[in-house]
């Protein structure tokens, strides 16, 4: 072999050990880059590493990393740059620029554009090499790779490494998001379930015994938190024992508009009103019309309103004087004729107006009779043929039901049983259903004596 020859093999030998050291050193960042993809937990300090590794990758002096918030605004707290000459002055120009601050910037190509000249304006030379940040179609961020101190050509396996940072990058990015949407809903859970858990604490936990009726009632919240209202509360609060059995008690169902933690915070509100109005002993009428001059403000800064029906009853003479603010009438099946109607009188919603009025209606309960309170998630429930459950058919149940079954309890169960075979297994009520069931008892009636002799 000549002496030209075997100078020849050894820098070939050489340049080969070279290229071999720095595709290996190339492959140890690229995996170190995947490595810290899987095993991240700070979002900040994983976009940090980015542009020192795409600059030792390719061998440059500079790499910029600007990401975007969600709502496409030039994320300033999460720039990212490697330390040189002029990049203070560079982060300053991007931070100052107001229109990066504008919603949806990242899907504006012409200010995209405007911010690639921006970088590089401070680019002495003109090789620059710029690419977006992706994830699953959504620009993120762009990656900006330049060398200010000297010229630089960028090769096509340049550009495809510095890309397939760009895309790590993007993955990451769009991980962080993911996680962060999933804690956020697990916090929007857990509120839901204590806000749940202290409106179930509010209504009442069983019913109360009051003399001579038998009483039973349910809420079904569509949500966790829901604006359905029913309450049973005495007149009189100081009596105790068979007194507050014989006592006045107010009976009362409401309606929120509305579903979720606006409804049933609205509903809280309500109740601590109701309650406070109930110990002035004022007929249902006044009751309502008290409580909408009370909620009045409070509604109309919140756009929502409140039906309700209000109602007292004495044990002892088993009279029942009732207001309704637009909410849906209860049911009355009356024992001996064996009919249902409808208890209602005039009333605007709670919240409305005004000078909204409402009128006292008052009815003598007999033995046997069945009152029924619901609310419009009942009757407006959708059916599997997409038909309402509507007050036609809970009539039809309900006078059913009280030819058959004996309980205020059986009777509401019944009605909530039939209500779920309406709406079928594989659906849920998309409104709140409550119903509450005043039954009184029936009269002991004793055998007629036959005196006559044979």
């Amino acid at each position: 072999m000549s002496l030209n020859s075997s100078a020849a093999y050894k820098s070939v030998r050489t340049l080969l050990g070279s290229l071999s050291k720095e595709q290996n050193k190339n492959q140890e960042l690229l995996t170190s880059i995947a490595f810290i993809l899987r095993s991240f937990t700070n979002i900040d300090r994983f976009l940090e590493i980015i542009p020192l590794v795409a600059s030792r990758l390719i061998g440059v002096d500079s790499c910029l990393l600007v990401p975007f918030h969600c709502d496409g605004r030039i994320s300033i707290d999460q720039l990212q740059i490697t330390p040189s000459i002029n990049t203070d002055a560079l982060i300053r120009k991007i931070i100052n620029f107001k229109n990066g601050q504008i919603n949806d910037f990242s899907n504006n190509e012409i200010q995209i554009r405007v911010l690639d000249q921006l970088v590089q304006a401070f680019v002495i030379h003109p090789s620059i090499f710029t690419t977006s940040v992706v994830s699953r179609g959504k620009q993120l961020g762009r990656l900006y790779v330049f060398n200010l101190e000297a010229p630089f050509s960028f090769s096509d396996i340049h550009c495809r490494n510095l890309q397939l940072i760009a895309d790590l990058t993007g993955v990451a990015i769009e991980n962080h998001l993911l996680l962060q949407q999933t804690r956020n809903h697990e916090s929007v859970d857990r509120q839901m379930s204590i806000g749940g858990e202290i409106q179930s604490q509010l209504l009442p936990a069983q019913c109360p015994v009051v003399q001579g009726i038998d009483l039973a009632a349910c809420c079904r919240p569509a949500f966790q938190v829901g604006g359905d209202y029913f309450d049973f509360m005495p007149t009189r609060p100081e009596l105790i024992g068979k007194r507050r059995q014989q006592g006045r008690w107010a009976f009362v169902i409401g309606d929120v508009m509305g579903k979720g933690i606006p409804a049933g915070l609205l509903m809280t509100m309500l109740r601590g009103m109701l309650r406070a109005e109930v110990l002035s002993g004022l007929p249902p009428d006044r009751i309502l019309h008290d409580l909408n001059q009370l909620a009045l403000q409070d509604l109309a800064q919140s756009h929502r309103f409140i039906t309700l029906f209000y109602s007292d009853y004495d044990p002892i003479s088993r009279r029942l004087r009732f207001a309704n603010a637009a909410h849906n009438p209860p049911l009355l099946w009356r024992s001996e004729e064996k009919t249902v109607s409808r208890l209602d009188s005039l009333g605007l919603l709670i919240g409305l107006q005004s000078d909204a009025e409402y009128l006292c209606g008052e009815v003598t309960l007999k033995p046997g009779d069945v009152l029924l309170y619901y609310t419009d998630g009942v009757t407006e429930a959708l059916g599997l043929n997409r038909e309402r459950f509507n007050e036609k058919r809970l009539i039809a149940y309900f006078q059913e039901l009280n030819a058959q079954v004996s309980t205020a309890k059986e009777i509401l169960d019944n009605l909530f049983k039939r209500l779920d075979v309406f709406v079928g297994d594989s659906h849920h009520l998309e409104d709140d259903a409550s119903m509450v069931v005043l039954k009184v008892h029936d009269e002991l009636r004793l055998p007629s004596l036959n005196n006559s002799t044979a």
